[in-house]
């Protein structure tokens, strides 16, 4: 991959992220993109438990919005592919597009929010967090 600000991750379509008809359920791409986040997190060397633990920061879904272009299907291994459009102090924007080959699937761009772990209103984003987000996920890896 050419571009270290964005990050793939590879999400196989199980039977229980489908409808009937053999296709995968709308809201399922939201848990698709979360996978990816949290995959790209951990690929930036950042662990949410320990952020949680020793911070008192979570981060939680504020805002989303989805467009669907194609279905996919049981079986199909989907490409998600992530970037971060704005890092602010308190929250992140994220555009996520899932892919199967060079079909675009479903596209979102999810603000996701830091808040105190107790008493869930926002709070800064560590910045340590900030700073391996600035990095990137590959820049954690060859480290």
């Amino acid at each position: 991959m050419s571009d270290p600000s964005i990050f793939e991750w590879p999400i196989r379509v199980y039977y229980e992220d489908t409808d009937a008809g053999g296709i995968v359920f709308y809201a399922n791409y939201l848990k698709f993109f979360e996978r990816a986040r949290t995959e790209w997190l951990r690929a930036c060397g950042i662990d949410q438990q320990r952020v949680a633990e020793s911070d008192g920061i979570v981060f939680v879904v504020r805002r989303t919005a989805v467009e669907y272009a194609s279905p996919a299907r049981l079986d199909d291994v989907v490409r998600v592919v992530s970037r971060i459009d704005r890092l602010g102090r308190a929250s992140v924007d994220f555009h996520q597009e899932a892919w199967r080959g060079d079909v675009l699937l479903a596209s979102g761009d999810i603000r996701v929010a830091s808040v105190d772990r107790a008493s869930i209103r926002p709070a800064g984003i560590p910045e340590a967090v900030i700073d391996a987000l600035k990095r990137g996920p590959h820049a954690a890896r060859t480290t």
